[in-house]
């Protein structure tokens, strides 16, 4: 689950990380008000779940409340678009006033999950104010990493030593290097798979601030968190996404027209891979999950179709769990309730699965039949053509 930048200054503030004064406006004279009870220049910044928003026109600053105002006026509502939203953009609805700061020197920090380690790494780097992935591929010698142990949590030395590798002044190591361990805390504590602080500044006076803060959750432990789930922006999501969490589906809409109906993550993968390996283009991630039922495969099926650009979908079904008669059944329930104008071709292995291809084959419906996945994605693939 991602947030906004203003609740994740407000979930790092509670944690003892210094953020800049600000609130969050809807209208412009909410913008007005907070500008004026801030006083001096203030920053006004768009508030959508993507990056790059200032070369996009969505960060400003602005002298005095009567120019925090306008901007404001110009920034909510309109449409902004960056490299992480794509040519549709996000629409603003809500822009941060913050107070003005400042800056001496800009630096970068994040806090992730590394999966082929299996344990978070917190990252640093003297190039601050840059998307990461810029210095990655540029100068990646600029990245400074240091690995977690979660049995014994992130240390004063590795939060030192970091400060010193980026080059914060020595008198300011400490400092930094307190900011950095709360920082791990907010991370640790809320269950978070990201925390990203960019820029992470110094200022003129000697302190340090979260800029900029980003953070996404980990939706598995969300139960924990019940004042972060409230969080969650509905309007900032898509609508297909949040249904299919309702019914424990995991589904996120891409811009092919070939649907995806598959169990397990990994399976869902490598059924997009071979897709597009075969000339296609997927419409969307779908997995129903190891133990997928009559009623999974029912909501995977409407939500899939509630996507218009949808020309075919591919069923891919491993039968271990569950057996391959019993996803069949589910499968031909399922399409008769939903009422299916597309082709549909399945690709049954496991348990069972001679039962599952004969009730298929028998059902009188639309189904073609695969015998493996490179048979299923050219199959597919010429239906949806």
């Amino acid at each position: 689950m991602k947030i906004h930048e203003y609740q994740a200054k407000e979930i790092l503030k509670s944690y003892g990380v210094t953020v800049p004064r600000g609130k969050m406006a809807t209208d412009p004279y909410m913008a007005f008000d907070i500008a004026k009870e801030l006083g001096g220049t203030v920053v006004v910044k768009a508030q959508v779940h993507a990056g790059g928003r200032g070369k996009a026109g969505g960060v400003k600053l602005a002298k005095d409340p009567y120019e925090a105002e306008e901007v404001a006026k110009k920034m909510i509502g309109m449409k902004l678009v960056t490299k992480q939203t794509g040519a549709e953009g996000k629409i603003v609805r809500k822009v941060l006033v913050e107070e003005g700061l400042n800056i001496k020197k800009e630096y970068y920090l994040g806090i992730v999950i590394d999966r082929s380690k299996q344990m978070p790494v917190f990252m640093a780097s003297s190039e601050g104010g840059m998307e990461i992935e810029e210095v990655a591929a540029n100068n990646p010698e600029a990245i400074k990493k240091e690995y977690i142990d979660p049995a014994v949590g992130f240390q004063p030395f590795q939060a030192r030593k970091l400060a010193f590798q980026i080059g914060i002044p020595q008198k300011l190591v400490g400092k930094a290097a307190k900011f950095f361990l709360l920082l791990y805390k907010a991370f640790e504590e809320s269950d978070a798979s990201l925390a990203e602080i960019n820029p992470f500044i110094e200022t003129e006076e000697g302190d340090f601030y979260a800029l900029d803060a980003k953070m996404n959750f980990d939706d598995n432990a969300l139960f924990r968190h019940p004042e972060i789930l409230k969080m969650r922006d509905y309007e900032e999501a898509e609508p297909l996404e949040i249904e299919a969490s309702r019914f424990n589906l995991n589904y996120i809409k891409l811009d092919g027209n070939i649907g995806c109906m598959v169990n397990g993550a990994g399976l869902a993968m490598a059924t997009m891979d071979i897709i597009k390996y075969s000339g296609g283009n997927p419409a969307n991630f779908l997995d129903v999950g190891g133990g997928a039922n009559e009623e999974s495969v029912t909501n995977a099926f409407r939500i899939i179709l509630s996507d218009k650009s949808v020309k075919a979908v591919l069923i891919n079904i491993f039968g271990g769990i569950v057996r391959c008669d019993v996803i069949a059944n589910g499968v031909i329930k399922a399409a008769k309730k939903v009422g299916v104008e597309v082709p549909i071709v399945v690709r049954l292995e496991g348990t069972n699965v001679e039962e599952g291809k004969k009730l298929l084959a028998e059902s009188g419906l639309n189904f073609t039949l695969a015998d493996g996945m490179k048979d299923a994605a050219e199959k597919v693939v010429a239906l949806a053509k």
